[in-house]
């Protein structure tokens, strides 16, 4: 690929992206999230309608928007959490949508209506916790009872399905994905926590103090790392989405001392460049064709998402009123990034239909647009002004 595609494909993704936050504020109704237009204008500038880019000359860019995804959905997770009755309602909430859900692929497997066994099973527990955090930041939620089983849902909805992704859809066996998870998890702490032993004091000190100074230090190991974990989750047959959802756990536990400066660099770095690449990269590449021809498949998996994923939350908390357990269940079940990175998965290890892939993104899309505004219909805060993120994710 010459390199005038490449900065033309370039050129008009960052157009688009920086397009996005615009197209979304004058829209009427409801704030569209901005995921949703990343990937509907992936389809405009891409192959199917205007053909304006190539999405194969962003591969790289796309790789580490992924890789910058999921950094930052593992840092969301709060090991405090793991502590508290609420995580163990979270678990079984998630491994009751996993029962569901394989049964319910078993069925349609067994009807011919998909071939794609693994993939749809973990594309259906999915929940997109990035996504929904400002909106229901914005309606007030993360003030109340459900703020905690919400990040909760969210976490397991995340961690889940990315480890049954490093497991049955890596390069590796079963087995082996096992022992090189332990393997990748080792290496992750020892890359944040050994140089704290090794590295003299002084070359620490020059690294921290460089955090709001033009050469960026602490900036730049943190993406040595994001990036050095994806090749090692590579060598090792592993997922990168595992590498990189590892390294913001471990970010998170290492806790260095300008963290907060540091979250607000890498939501920059991440939310302004990388991660609208990976999403437009994503619309660039999906099959809209199939979505047209068969609208039905689209409707049957949002219809599974909601009774799978929401249904299994819905009747596990059981400790909330009626209102916030459909509140948390319509959450809950809102899913995209995740089945954007699971279609893509599974479509290069050959274990997705590239018309089910469309369909289940499709479906996602539509989770993010319908379950949060009914979920949060009437709850916003009064004068609150709605506050989205670059991605979304």
């Amino acid at each position: 690929m010459d390199v005038d595609t490449a900065l033309r494909s370039l050129f008009f993704v960052l157009g688009l992206a920086a397009l996005t936050p615009i197209i979304t504020g004058l829209l009427p109704g409801p704030r569209v999230p901005q995921v949703v237009v990343f990937l509907m204008g992936g389809v405009v500038i891409g192959p199917e309608v205007l053909d304006l880019g190539s999405a194969s000359s962003l591969n790289v860019f796309s790789e580490v928007g992924l890789g910058f995804l999921f950094l930052l959905a593992g840092y969301e997770v709060d090991p405090k959490l793991l502590r508290e009755p609420v995580m163990r309602m979270a678990a079984t909430a998630w491994f009751g949508s996993v029962a569901v859900s394989l049964a319910v692929t078993g069925v349609l497997w067994a009807t011919g209506l998909v071939s794609d066994y693994v993939v749809i099973a973990i594309g259906l527990t999915t929940t997109a916790l990035g996504t929904i955090l400002p909106i229901v930041r914005d309606a007030g939620l993360l003030e109340g009872p459900l703020a905690r089983p919400i990040v909760a849902n969210g976490a397991i909805g995340e961690f889940g399905p990315i480890l049954a992704m490093a497991i049955f859809l890596g390069t590796a066996g079963k087995f082996i994905a096992l022992v090189t998870l332990m393997l990748f998890g080792f290496m992750a702490v020892t890359v944040l926590f050994i140089p704290r032993r090794l590295v003299p004091s002084k070359v620490s000190e020059i690294v921290a103090g460089g955090t709001e100074q033009t050469s960026q230090a602490t900036l730049r190991w943190v993406v040595v790392m994001l990036v050095g974990l994806l090749l090692i989750a590579g060598q090792l047959g592993l997922d990168v989405i595992l590498g990189a959802f590892a390294a913001g756990v471990v970010l998170r536990l290492a806790r260095p001392k300008d963290i907060e400066v540091l979250e607000h660099k890498l939501d920059a770095v991440g939310y302004g460049f990388f991660i609208p690449i990976y999403f437009i990269v994503s619309g660039m590449n999906l099959d809209i064709v199939s979505i047209v021809e068969n609208p039905g498949r689209l409707l049957m998996f949002f219809a599974l998402l909601i009774v799978v994923r929401g249904g299994s939350v819905f009747i596990v908390h059981r400790n909330l009123p009626n209102k916030e357990r459909r509140q948390l269940a319509l959450l809950s079940a809102t899913a995209l990034p995740l089945l954007v990175a699971l279609s893509q998965i599974g479509m290069e290890a050959g274990k997705m239909q590239p018309a089910n892939a469309a369909a289940l993104v499709g479906a996602g899309a539509l989770s993010v647009l319908i379950f949060p505004m009914l979920a949060t219909r009437g709850t916003a805060k009064e004068g609150s002004p709605t506050v989205v993120p670059a991605a979304e994710s």
